[in-house]
């Protein structure tokens, strides 16, 4: 077993059931994790910000940075290594408001509306998701299984 660690605005992708994908210490960013059951293929994208018109040329260096581009990033990543959307099992965690207390900047708000009009516009759904709230979240991708798991700030590891 080894983890790979996807890190703020990373993504990664696996095929070896060994394998464990693991980003940490979610506040206003998105995890997004997929896995296709029949390939074994799973991927799990961490982005910052929603819309990659902020800055392009960062979203050419770093597509995972942004919702708009790390996302379709991800899924070709895994349609790379056998896996189809169809059968994409897609689940979501993050986007919380963290030091926004005043919610002026919603930047948790902002990614969870993108990603949803991404998923929306692509005929995509999520099977399940954490998001909002208040509270920091790390995600688990087991690639044996096909589990998600979450922990968010001083919780227990719990399937999502």
């Amino acid at each position: 077993m080894s983890d790979l660690i996807v890190g703020i605005a990373d993504l990664k992708i696996s095929k070896n059931g060994s394998d464990f994908l693991v980003t940490y210490a979610l506040g206003s960013c998105i995890a997004i994790s997929v896995y296709d059951p029949v390939a074994g293929v799973g991927g799990l994208l961490h982005y910052m910000l929603p819309d990659s018109t902020l800055d392009v040329r960062k979203a050419k260096d770093n597509p995972a940075m942004f919702a708009d581009t790390g996302i379709p990033a991800l899924f070709k990543a895994c349609y790379g290594l056998g896996a189809e959307k169809k059968r994409m099992i897609v689940k979501a965690a993050g986007g919380a408001s963290i030091l926004d207390d005043t919610n002026f900047f919603r930047i948790g708000q902002k990614n969870i509306m993108a990603m949803r009009k991404i998923f929306w516009k692509n005929n995509v759904l999520i099977a399940a998701e954490d998001t909002g709230a208040n509270h920091n979240r790390t995600v688990r991708l087991d690639l044996k299984s096909g589990k998600t798991f979450i922990r968010t700030s001083g919780g227990e590891m719990k399937e999502l």
